[in-house]
């Protein structure tokens, strides 16, 4: 029995859906960090990944048995660009798990060298993005927001030509699948519809399989996808997380989030907060992510057309007709987040108006999203502790009038005061992964081989919802000097 037992459905595929190529070795592997509560729940052994023979096929040095790795095409809208052709240039598909839950999951390796859809590139992830992504793919998980998920991290022993030479670094990323907008885009490029079709069908059996029982099935697909994805980036908001770099060929159909590059948290609230260093123009600023993943989902649309009707014109009706419900369904979730972050298990007509009252007045005053609702937990248990959340506004008056209006609307559905702060603390997360804690965990590793600050900040987001008193600093806005104002892809 293979110590990693793949059964391997996207690779059964015709082959123009992906080139065959295997990982390129490193010199020296080393082991950074292992998830060994989710090999166990992949059905792997985590003493076998941490030994030599797991930590050889963690780093591409050894394929493993059962194994068939692929690179896949995809195309992409990149910054509202198309590109017809991009595909895993750095990541290799080492092939699928069926999880003890059931679930199929890809095993992929980020930055296991080069493939035919490298584009001159080197194939390699440098160590800083790699400990980003294992930091903040986990993190969301523990918010509880579907995400691809990082199982380990290898040191490479050689170096990767970046800015400047960094220590190189692999990301065993698992997922649902790392089918994507863009995978459906690469074949209605094409005219292929017949790859569209085959590829359609993969993802009913495999996310969607209900749609399969409908009498339009892949009309039921795209309504299941918008579904999916309006409900992801409410979750997103609702955290205050930007993704960064939203091209479709970082959107799956899945419904997780992935390709964690130049990703960020709010800290002071605003809906105009960009940080990522390649979106100059702000198209995907924290308050503009919902409006590109419907303009992403409509793209999907596009490419789904010639399934959707026989005739073109009445494909773009159902499509439109589909898409709108977008709106809809992300303000049902993205307002209901906002009721359970301010304690309110009803809903109200007025309540829209008094979430929007609170972010306004946080904009305005530079408030720390995360803390806000945070300490708004205790305030509603006790007003005594309004003084907390006051501190957080430059003219705190302005929290006194809202706060009236807010106590007003609690009333009108009492709850023991225990009862109501446990709600709040279970939506409202005491740590999130600040920006300047990431930073300070990849300069420790990459400037002193330290791992010890990336192993503390892992542990602490693993209970995102609790008050850990040991760890009390994690939960703190950064001073202004530690303020992080750009981050980077790390390609």
């Amino acid at each position: 029995m293979s110590a990693i037992p793949f059964d391997n459905s996207y690779a059964r595929l015709p082959e123009r859906f992906f080139a065959r190529v295997d990982p390129t070795p490193v010199p020296a592997p080393r082991l950074i960090a292992l998830n060994r509560g989710l090999a166990e729940t992949l059905g792997i052994d985590p003493d076998w990944l941490a030994g030599p023979e797991g930590v050889a096929a963690l780093a591409g040095n050894a394929v493993p048995p059962g194994a068939e790795p692929i690179a896949t095409a995809y195309a992409g809208h990149q910054f509202g660009h198309l590109v017809p052709q991009l595909g895993d240039g750095r990541a290799i598909l080492l092939g699928e798990v069926v999880d003890r839950d059931g679930t199929r999951r890809d095993v992929q390796l980020k930055g296991a060298g080069p493939t035919p859809f490298s584009r001159r590139g080197d194939g390699r992830a440098a160590l800083g993005p790699v400990l980003r992504e294992y930091i903040v793919s986990e993190a969301m998980a523990a918010l509880g927001i579907p995400t691809t998920r990082a199982l380990a991290a290898v040191a490479t022993g050689a170096s990767v030509v970046r800015e400047r030479l960094l220590p190189g670094a692999i990301l065993t990323r698992i997922a649902r699948s790392h089918i994507r907008v863009g995978t459906f885009q690469y074949f209605a490029i094409r005219r292929d519809t017949e790859g569209v079709k085959q590829l359609a069908d993969h993802v009913i059996a495999r996310h969607y399989p209900a749609a399969a029982e409908s009498g339009q099935p892949y009309r039921a697909l795209l309504a299941a996808v918008i579904d999916r994805q309006a409900a992801l980036v409410a979750q997103w908001l609702c955290v205050g997380f930007i993704h960064g770099v939203m091209n479709t060929d970082n959107m799956a159909v899945a419904g997780e989030t992935i390709d964690y590059g130049p990703c960020a948290f709010l800290d002071a609230y605003d809906p105009a907060t960009v940080f990522s260093a390649i979106d100059e123009a702000g198209r995907y600023a924290y308050g503009n992510q919902p409006a590109i993943a419907q303009w992403n989902l409509a793209r999907l649309a596009e490419a789904l057309l010639p399934l959707l009707a026989p005739e073109t014109e009445a494909a773009i009706a159902v499509a439109q007709d589909l898409l709108a419900d977008f709106v809809p369904r992300f303000e049902a979730a993205y307002h209901g987040g906002l009721r359970r972050k301010l304690g309110l298990a009803t809903a109200r007509e007025d309540d829209v108006a008094l979430a929007g009252g609170l972010l306004e007045i946080m904009r305005a005053n530079r408030a720390d999203f995360t803390l806000t609702f945070r300490r708004l937990g205790a305030a509603a248990a006790d007003p005594a502790a309004d003084r907390g959340v006051r501190n957080l506004f430059i003219d705190p008056t302005a929290y006194d009038a809202w706060a009236g209006r807010w106590r007003e609307r609690l009333a009108a559905e009492p709850r023991p005061a225990g009862e109501l702060r446990a709600a709040m603390d279970a939506a409202n997360p005491a740590v999130i992964p600040r920006n300047h804690r990431i930073e300070a965990v990849i300069a420790a590793a990459v400037e002193r081989d330290d791992f010890g600050p990336f192993a503390e900040l892992t542990t602490v987001l693993a209970k995102p919802f609790e008050d850990q008193a040991a760890f009390a600093a994690y939960a703190d806005a950064p001073e202004e000097s530690e303020r992080v104002h750009r981050t980077f892809c790390g390609t």
